[in-house]
């Protein structure tokens, strides 16, 4: 039996009429990172409810290693959004990074919305006895994938601080059963709050979560200029009864210069007119409103997300309003 919309098509073409077009939404994919993470928890929030606002997209995930990685697959054109911490951004725009950018500026890349702050935390069994960052000297830990900013950054905070251990890379789930499983000594981490892995370890075991000293982080500010102070708020996590004072990276959202202006601003109005709907996918989505743009320093700002915070009454800088 043919559908209504067949025979009303047939009808208009015996009249030698065109058959109105349906429209359908386009498909896109949006890197994430690895599993226990908050990207592929924040990303698949942000997917869905993309897909659910009628702005023409239906929004697929792809998971990936990270911030790194989705940079490259933006530039590359392999994939249509993205997300990333400003540390490993900078360092893709300036081609600065020493290892993986090789020299290559990745500066085709552009920024649509902020998405939350990264702090970098640490969590280790109670029986384990590692109490601070300096205890970790002469231990194995475990700090995500290698491409990820948790791979790019504990490298060089442990180098900073002069504090030599063993690094295993690998996805956040995994590092959270090492740890548990007593393969590793800690597992420290970065990302929105509460990291998925914490809170399930936080669950099953006896765990402590230490941080910075004030003097390490005075040092790694001094070392690492892009970091920034961060705080964990104490009941983050059951376990976790004060504040813990660290060092963070903001994240935000990314696309190919080359992308759609008017999907731009789209995604941009939708996700951040529906802050309650991310914060109900996950907390961090708390972060993720408009007056967090200027976590942005450098990175130019996409025509389509200008558009949009003009109409907000925000005048992006002329260096951050990119073409």
């Amino acid at each position: 039996m043919k559908s209504k919309l067949a025979v009303a098509a047939v009808s208009l073409a015996a009249l030698g009429l065109a058959a109105p077009a349906i429209a359908q939404n386009r498909s896109v994919t949006l890197g994430t990172a690895s599993t226990g993470g908050t990207y592929f928890v924040y990303g698949g929030v942000v997917a869905s409810l993309l897909t659910n606002k009628n702005i023409g997209l239906t929004v697929s995930t792809q998971q990936t290693q990270g911030p790194n990685q989705n940079i490259v697959l933006v530039s590359e054109k392999k994939v249509e959004l993205g997300m990333t911490t400003m540390g490993v951004a900078f360092h893709a725009f300036t081609g600065s990074a020493d290892g993986w950018t090789k020299g290559k500026k990745y500066d085709d890349i552009r920024a649509l919305f902020p998405m939350y702050d990264t702090p970098f935390h640490f969590i280790t069994l109670a029986k384990s006895g590692v109490k601070s960052v300096a205890d970790l000297k002469g231990k194995t830990v475990g700090v995500g994938p290698r491409a990820g900013t948790c791979g790019t950054y504990f490298p060089l905070m442990f180098k900073s601080l002069k504090i030599d251990l063993t690094i295993q890379y690998g996805q956040a789930s995994d590092m959270g059963s090492r740890l548990s499983d007593g393969l590793i000594a800690a597992f420290p981490f970065c990302a929105g709050v509460p990291i998925a892995a914490y809170s399930e370890l936080d669950a099953s075991r006896e765990v402590t979560f230490f941080t910075f000293t004030g003097a390490e982080i005075a040092q790694l500010k001094k070392d690492i200029p892009e970091l920034s102070d961060s705080i964990v708020p104490k009941g983050t996590y059951k376990s976790l009864k004060e504040d813990h004072k660290t060092v963070g990276v903001y994240n935000f959202f990314i696309v190919h210069k080359d992308f759609d202006a008017d999907m731009a601003y789209k995604i941009t109005k939708a996700v951040l007119e529906s802050n309650a709907e991310l914060v109900k996918g996950h907390a961090a989505g708390v972060e993720t409103v408009i007056k967090n743009w200027d976590k942005n320093t450098f990175l130019p700002f996409h025509p389509g997300a200008v558009k949009y915070f003009a109409e907000k009454g925000i005048k992006i800088p002329d260096k951050l309003a990119g073409k």
